[in-house]
C-alpha cells in the first residue's frame, strides 16, 4: 500500500528537496506541502495523509502546536484520516536542525512518533517515513535514547508518580516495557527474554492498550516518567 505524505516546513527548498526524494519512491506518494503549521493542519484535514513530516520551528504556528492539533491533543479536534496510521489519524514525524530541542520532547509527549534531523542522509528520511507509517516510533538511533533520557532527567519524577499505572501490567509486560524503554527492538527483546518475536509484539500491543499509549515513543517517555527506568541505564 502506498504511504501518503505531506511536508510542512517554512523553507521552500527543504520542502522541494524532501518532496522530490520521497516522490521517487514507488511506495510513497507526496500529496501536499505547507509553509507553516496552520496551513499544515488545514492541509492534513483535506488530504488525509498517513505521515506528516513536520518542521519544529515555523512562523504563524509552530510544529508543536500543529502536531497537537493534528493528533487531537490541542485546541482542535484532530484531523484524522490516515489509512496506515492508527484510528486516531496520521503519524507525525518531527523535523529539526537541532539534536537537542525542547520542542521535540514536547512533541513526543503530544503523540508524535519521533523526530529526524534535517541533515540526515536521504536513505534515513525514506526509512523513517516507512518506519513511522508502519506504526513504529523512530527510536532506534542512540541519539534519540539519549535525548529522551535527558528529557526525563531534566524533569524528575515525583515520588508519588513512581509506579504510576504500572500495577495494571503483568510481570512479563513490565519486563517488555523496560527493555523497550532502553531502546531495544522487538527482535532484541525476544532474544533477551527467550520469547518468539510475535509474542513480544503481542505484549507491546497489550502494553499500549492498558496504558493508553499511542506508540513506542510515548511508551519510552511513560517508562521514564513512571520511574520504571532511570536516565543512564543501559
Amino acid at each position: 500500500m502506498t504511504t501518503r505524505v505531506i511536508i510542512v516546513d517554512d523553507q521552500a527548498m527543504v520542502r522541494a528537496g524532501f518532496a522530490a526524494l520521497l516522490a521517487a519512491q514507488a511506495d510513497i506518494d507526496v500529496v501536499g506541502e505547507a509553509p507553516d503549521g496552520a496551513q499544515g493542519v488545514e492541509l492534513c484535514g483535506r488530504t488525509h495523509p498517513d505521515v506528516v513530516l513536520m518542521d519544529v520551528r515555523m512562523p504563524e504556528m509552530d510544529g508543536l502546536e500543529a502536531a497537537r492539533r493534528i493528533l487531537g491533543n490541542g485546541n482542535g479536534n484532530g484531523s484524522g484520516g490516515g489509512r496506515n496510521g492508527s484510528a486516531g489519524g496520521p503519524k507525525v514525524l518531527m523535523l529539526t536542525t537541532f539534536d537537542v530541542d525542547d520542542y521535540v520532547y514536547e512533541a513526543l509527549r503530544a503523540g508524535a512518533s519521533g523526530f529526524l534531523l534535517k541533515d540526515a542522509p536521504p536513505a534515513d528520511l525514506i526509512a523513517a517515513v516507512r518506519v513511522v507509517a508502519e506504526g513504529e516510533a523512530l527510536l532506534a538511533p542512540s541519539v534519540t535514547r539519549r535525548l529522551i533520557a535527558d528529557f526525563a532527567k531534566q524533569r524528575p519524577v515525583p515520588p508519588s508518580a513512581r509506579g504510576l499505572r504500572l500495577n495494571g501490567l503483568t510481570d512479563r509486560e513490565t519486563e517488555v516495557l523496560e527493555l523497550l524503554a532502553r531502546g531495544r527492538s522487538n527482535t532484541e527483546i525476544a532474544e533477551a527474554l527467550v520469547l518468539a518475536e510475535q509474542t513480544v509484539k503481542t505484549h507491546v500491543s497489550r502494553i499500549f492498550t492498558k496504558l493508553g499509549l499511542r506508540d513506542r515513543a510515548q511508551a519510552v517517555i511513560f517508562a521514564y516518567e513512571s520511574g520504571l527506568v532511570s536516565p543512564g541505564e543501559g
